[in-house]
């Protein structure tokens, strides 16, 4: 049995499909809407369990307690979602500002005497729509800042995938695994990229990045999240903060999917 916590979130619910497709016994951790058979915390859930898959909003500041709880139910893996930036300075990670702690859940796997795997992820391609979908969906012109700010956006599904085969078997224990997608994009480039998979004409208008932080905020963002975003942006305005690294491939043996192909499939996000 596998235990998926965060399993109706962005990565959660691509493993969970890709487990039961696979013919996996797959049990779920959901906070917000109720799967069948899915309990409300990982203690809860770990009986019969041989592999965990820990997201860190899930764990927070309690990985070390789960993990512990996990070990002494029997659990022998544990796979644990991070972040690229996990060793950056903490006040430069956005999503800590979300719950996440990536360095402290990747100690407590290193720590918890499981074979584990840590998955340090890209930004996510889907975030392309939360910046530009609004602005897409509403005209041609999209206005936001740092036109050449590049990085390689890593396709959910293929996180999930690499998760997947990190639970089923041990041969990635031991391992903190970079997914990024196959290449690096600027900001103009993403969405030069996104209208031509749209087959519309997109126009890229650079603005402050005081006034694209207020326009996030009005879409729902919380403000001390758009202001860290800018700043992540500020750090790296002209060249990628993590280069491709090719390990999706490696480990799929298949080419990361590219940001047009997440596009395509997802469309009506535009």
């Amino acid at each position: 049995m596998i235990l998926i916590t965060g399993a109706t979130g962005v990565i959660g619910r691509h493993l969970l499909r890709t487990l039961i497709e696979a013919g996996e016994p797959v049990r779920a951790v959901t906070r917000g809407a109720p799967l069948p058979g899915s309990v409300p915390t990982v203690e809860a859930g770990l009986h019969g369990v041989t592999a965990l898959f820990l997201h860190p909003r899930v764990a927070g500041e309690r990985a070390p307690q789960i993990l512990a709880a996990a070990r002494a139910a029997g659990v022998r893996r544990v796979v644990a979602l991070t972040a690229m930036n996990v060793d950056d300075p903490e006040d430069q990670q956005p999503s800590r500002l979300a719950g996440d702690r990536n360095a402290e859940l990747e100690v407590a796997a290193r720590d918890s005497g499981l074979a584990w795997t840590t998955l340090r992820a890209a930004s996510f391609a889907g975030n392309t729509a939360r910046a530009f979908g609004p602005q897409i969906r509403a005209g041609a012109t999209v206005r936001y800042p740092f036109r050449a700010f590049q990085e390689s956006l890593v396709d959910e599904r293929d996180i999930a995938e690499v998760a997947a085969l990190a639970l089923r078997d041990g041969t990635l224990a031991g391992r903190a695994l970079e997914l990024t997608g196959p290449q690096s994009l600027t900001h103009g480039e993403q969405v030069a990229t996104i209208g031509a998979v749209l087959h519309r004409p997109l126009c890229f208008e650079e603005v402050p990045a005081e006034a694209a932080a207020r326009q996030l905020v009005a879409q729902g963002m919380p403000p001390a999240f758009a202001a860290a975003l800018m700043e992540r942006y500020a750090r790296h305005p002209d060249r990628p903060q993590h280069a491709p690294t090719g390990v999706v491939e490696q480990v799929l043996g298949r080419p990361a999917t590219p940001l047009a192909g997440w596009v395509a499939d997802h469309a009506d996000a535009f």
